[in-house]
């Protein structure tokens, strides 16, 4: 059983910055990264990385967002900040199978 926990989540004003983090507990995990899901629309992908390094970007994201990963703990570094982002971000983690968090608020707003 995999347990996720994740942190950083707030309000921010355009243009500023946010870190997310989020920490795995049990077994090794391969794929972890992060998804948003704003209001009215469904969850999408924002970024993963590979337990070997792979790391793939939405679009929109790309450029501003980064994604890190030290064993099995996730970092996001959300910079220049748009209304746009304003969602729930959720961790994901997989080995055997996937495992969700339990998603955190950013908020992005003047």
């Amino acid at each position: 059983q995999v347990q996720l926990v994740e942190s950083g989540g707030g309000l921010v004003q355009p243009g500023g910055s946010l870190r997310l983090s989020c920490a795995a507990s049990g077994s090794i995990i391969n794929a972890m990264g992060w998804y948003r899901q704003a209001p009215g629309k469904e969850r999408e992908l924002v970024a993963t990385i590979t337990r070997g390094g792979n790391i793939n970007y939405a679009d929109s994201v790309k450029g501003r967002f980064s994604i890190s990963r030290d064993k099995n703990t996730v970092y996001l570094q959300m910079n220049s900040l748009k209304p746009e982002d304003t969602a729930v971000y959720y961790c994901y983690a997989q080995n055997v199978r996937g495992y969700w968090g339990q998603g955190t608020q950013v908020t992005v707003s003047s």
